[in-house]
């Protein structure tokens, strides 16, 4: 467990080095601030209904307005955050870098063409319920390392597909039904107040 933890953090920590030495203005921390706390806080009154949540359909949304880092950064700060409501644990870092991935693959294809439909967004956000299911399921197999077998990896990914679906379905739900006026409102703070609108530079580290 200590392996994969640390294994997790050092692969999390170029990503936020790397945005630590972007130049950024306060006002677009604080616009990245704001949305992964919606995206924390949105996760807290569906804690009843596993694996439906607003979160990633937010963390998607980010990446696809403001970019892969963005996307990532949001997604790994909502896991934290909101897991302070929900509880901390070892698997805490598996949902920073799972969110993390999210939001950063959301910026990395946004260019693409089929992206832009809304078809192409629904099938992003429907295979990304599953993939952070399979992702979470190495976590429940590292923590039982001892209990190794092949039927208990097939038991846990047979077992996790209901909420696996549940996930993949609930993003679909959102990104159908508010994807288009969350991207409207998103690119018009991005336009108007220049928001993260272009590759933050590296801070000039020369006198």
């Amino acid at each position: 467990l200590f392996m994969s933890f640390f294994i997790l953090l050092s692969l999390m920590y170029p990503f936020f080095a790397r945005f630590e030495l972007k130049t950024i203005e306060t006002r677009e921390v604080v616009l990245l601030a704001v949305l992964a706390a919606i995206a924390a806080v949105s996760r807290v009154p569906f804690a009843g209904l596993p694996s439906v949540q607003p979160t990633s359909f937010v963390i998607i949304m980010t990446g696809l307005v403001f970019g892969a880092e963005s996307g990532f950064i949001v997604g790994a700060i909502a896991a934290l955050v909101s897991n302070i409501f929900l509880g901390q644990g070892p698997w805490t870092p598996w949902q920073m870098y799972a969110w993390g991935m999210m939001g950063m693959s959301a910026g990395l294809l946004r260019n693409q063409v089929w992206m832009a439909t809304l078809w192409g967004k629904t099938i992003f956000g429907f295979i990304w319920g599953f993939v952070f299911g399979w992702f979470m399921n190495i976590w429940i197999i590292v923590s039982n390392i001892s209990g190794f077998s092949w039927a208990f990896v097939i038991g846990v990914y047979v077992t996790s597909v209901s909420h696996d679906l549940a996930h993949a379905l609930s993003n679909v739900f959102f990104i159908l039904v508010f994807s288009s006026s969350w991207l409207r409102m998103m690119e018009r703070f991005k336009r108007k107040y220049g928001l993260l609108d272009s590759e933050l530079k590296i801070k000039n580290t020369h006198p």
